[in-house]
């Protein structure tokens, strides 16, 4: 049975991009669409989008939730997706990485009852690429969050992580500006 339920923040304002990423089509399919559709892939369920124009990305097939701060930053994207979850973790993923694959997202649904989240780990930890245990990781951001703190890097710094080191490479390279968006 699937422990995971899954949230993709598409909240931003895009300003690199020139243009909302969210339902920006990349091979004919919105970004935030494949990253949902990935993490589904994956055996992550319920899936939903939060923030951003929710009407555009309804039109495009996704179940979508209003941020409860929006403006605020990813911070508050993943605050109102862990107010949301109908399970006790929750796999949190950026919607602009649009060569994102379902091996990818597999490498952190690793279960780990000692941890307040399963994060990837690059050259950085990356909270935007990670599995929340939604009942011990959420009093702690949420303090971090009423304190004046946006940034989830610096918000996980009191929390127990695993992290599991995945290269970079193409599944996680993010799409900030038109140069780098994949070549159709």
């Amino acid at each position: 049975m699937n422990r995971v339920a899954g949230a993709v923040l598409t909240g931003g304002a895009s300003r690199r991009m020139g243009r909302d990423k969210a339902t920006l089509a990349i091979g004919g399919v919105p970004m935030a669409l494949h990253v949902a559709r990935t993490l589904a892939s994956a055996g992550v369920d319920p899936v939903v989008a939060v923030g951003g124009d929710l009407e555009s990305l309804r039109s495009v097939g996704l179940t979508v939730i209003a941020d409860r701060w929006p403006g605020d930053g990813p911070l508050g994207g993943i605050l109102t997706a862990m107010r949301w979850s109908p399970k006790g973790h929750l796999l949190v993923v950026a919607c602009d990485l649009p060569r994102l694959d379902a091996a990818t997202v597999r490498q952190v649904l690793v279960p780990d009852d000692d941890a307040h989240a399963v994060m990837a780990f690059t050259d950085r930890l990356e909270p935007l690429f990670a599995v929340w245990d939604v009942d011990h990781a959420a009093p702690e951001l949420q303090a971090a969050f009423d304190a004046g703190e946006r940034s989830p890097a610096h918000a996980v710094r009191g929390l127990r992580i695993r992290r599991i080191e995945i290269e970079i490479g193409q599944s996680l390279r993010d799409a900030d500006e038109p140069g780098d968006l994949p070549m159709s």
